[in-house]
């Protein structure tokens, strides 16, 4: 069995900014532990240098037992067939038999003499040797599973083809099942459907391997992870704390960590104040008086040997994050649709949404949730009524009729973050700017309000060079700004972190106006009053419990 020990590990930007800082933890045999954390803590980093992408600046970073690698974005930027995108979980030896046999394949389309065919013959037991039929077996089972047609059938495919939830579902089946005793797993649950992510839950807890991975599902988290890694933010560099126990215990043995800190740094500051007081009083008094003279010399002694041994742990940085998504009051029924289809995804059906519900639109990859969501952001099916702001949504074929009520303006999160609108600009200049909606803001007042989503270090940057965490908290600072009524929300969660999440729950409970929000995210419908499910046989219809399409509901 194998395992991760990462100790005093020291990790340093470009810049000379130190990211991480004494990085210490172990991931023992067969254990499954999360790494969470702000965005931009360095989770993903620290994860880059356990898979040996990166060298630490200090420290040492040990794993046994062979390492399987998902990466963040699945295949994403590299033109792959499914059979590269399942080479990229080999091991290298077979990684490197199969590129030759491709190298060999395309010299003999040139040409046929028997230098080449002897090259490819040898490519091909190297190949064998590698165990790369071997693994052609093992893929033939995995590709049934993720997308239910035989290995041969699918080799050449694009992996482009296929939606981010069947290549992080094929690359997952392929990690689970191979060799590596070691997993690293880069939010291995974006873009599954919550039936998907339930199938992950379980295949975390069964599984022998030892398991690190990041997540920011709260649902996720409670269910598969032994031990809880939290990359806390500190002025000289982040560190890490690691909470032994589930994450239903995390966010009490947290508070009773903060807690405990405070306290001791408050017993070191009254302390360190009382030797000074002391240290100042022998001085005044050995002026006038020889015989305190050696009090004084011993006070010095003891703050400085005080002061040497040094304050005990600082309290980490706390994210503060003040979200503030006002509204204001509309028509009763702030949506109705009247014998609405969406064109070739869901059957005709009737719905109303009223001011002030808090609804949630469920089903599985594909069935038609977000374009049912950008329809209504659109405005409907009136022309006269477009979205705020100066995002573009993609129109949505369909017949019928949805309709918004009066004074419902519609403000939309975009899933993808994919938001020309914002391209090439920085986010005081988008904020300067503002839009046909939106009134441009004075730098001090733009200062203040990214500040307030944490996003004051990044007001210079691009918005397309932020983390994805990062375009989630300042797409939803456009939506206070817009003065929506409505708030069309494409999983808004996918890439927050756990306070980032939290804040925005806490904005939706005090929002005047209505919430629409396509998730995946368990947790965070818990706050929902009611549901709209779409399912995958065209249907849609309310409950007012989540409906996840586990029992065949789809």
């Amino acid at each position: 069995m194998g395992h991760i020990d990462v100790q005093h590990v020291a990790y340093s930007l470009p810049d000379g900014r130190v990211l991480l800082d004494d990085i210490c933890f172990r991931v023992g045999e067969g254990t499954t532990a999360a790494l969470i954390g702000a965005n931009g803590a360095g989770k993903t980093t620290l994860m880059r240098m356990i898979a040996g992408d990166l060298a630490p600046d200090e420290g040492s970073v040990v794993s046994t037992g062979g390492l399987g690698v998902m990466r963040q974005f699945v295949g994403q930027d590299q033109d792959l067939d499914v059979r590269g995108l399942l080479l990229t979980t080999a091991h290298p030896a077979l990684q490197a038999a199969a590129a030759e046999v491709d190298a060999c394949e395309l010299a003999l389309m040139d040409r046929e003499d028997e230098a080449t065919q002897m090259r490819y013959a040898q490519a091909l037991a190297d190949y064998a040797d590698a165990g790369g039929y071997d693994a052609e077996v093992q893929w033939d089972v995995v590709c049934t599973a993720a997308l239910g047609l035989p290995y041969e059938s699918v080799r050449y495919r694009s992996a482009d083809t296929l939606s981010g939830g069947e290549r992080k579902r094929l690359v997952l089946e392929a990690l689970l099942r191979g060799p590596d005793e070691v997993l690293l797993l880069d939010e291995p649950d974006n873009f599954l459907d919550v039936p998907a992510k339930i199938w992950l839950e379980q295949q975390l807890r069964s599984t022998p391997k030892t398991v690190l991975l990041i997540s920011h599902d709260r649902a996720l988290l409670d269910q598969a992870a032994d031990v809880i890694i939290t990359v806390e933010l500190g002025a000289a560099g982040n560190s890490v704390w690691v909470h032994g126990g589930r994450f239903a215990t995390y966010a009490e043995a947290r508070a009773d960590r903060f807690s405990r800190l405070e306290e001791l740094r408050r017993r070191w500051d009254e302390e360190h104040r009382k030797l000074k007081d002391l240290v100042q009083m022998y001085k005044t008094k050995a002026a006038y008086n020889d015989g305190l003279a050696s009090r004084y010399q011993a006070a010095q002694t003891r703050l400085r040997m005080f002061e040497e041994a040094g304050p005990p742990q600082a309290v980490p940085v706390r994210q503060s994050l003040k979200m503030r998504l006002g509204g204001g009051r509309t028509a009763k029924r702030a949506v109705i649709c009247e014998d609405l289809a969406l064109t070739g995804l869901t059957e005709s059906f009737d719905l109303e949404i009223w001011f002030g519900e808090r609804v949630g639109i469920l089903g599985r990859n594909g069935a038609g949730k977000s374009h049912l969501l950008r329809l209504l952001a659109l405005g409907g099916t009136d022309p006269d009524l477009p979205p705020l702001g100066d995002v573009p949504i993609e129109p949505v074929a369909h017949t019928g009729i949805a309709r918004l009520g009066s004074r419902v303006r519609a403000g939309w999160f975009a899933q993808t973050h994919t938001r020309p609108d914002l391209q090439g600009r920085t986010l005081l200049e988008i904020l300067h700017r503002g839009d046909g909606d939106r009134q441009g803001m004075g730098r001090e007042p733009a200062s203040r309000a990214l500040d307030r989503y944490g996003l004051a270090g990044a007001a210079e940057r691009p918005f397309a060079t932020l983390s994805g965490g990062q375009q989630a908290r300042f797409q939803i600072l456009l939506l206070e700004l817009s003065g929506a009524t409505l708030l069309c929300l494409d999983e808004p969660t996918d890439n927050l972190d756990l306070e980032s999440a939290e804040a925005l729950e806490g904005a939706l409970a005090e929002f005047t106006g209505t919430v629409l929000a396509v998730t995946h995210d368990r947790w965070f419908t818990r706050g929902f009053d009611r549901f709209v499910v779409v399912g995958q046989d065209g249907s849609v219809t309310t409950s007012e419990d989540p409906v996840w399409g586990v029992e065949g509901a789809f």
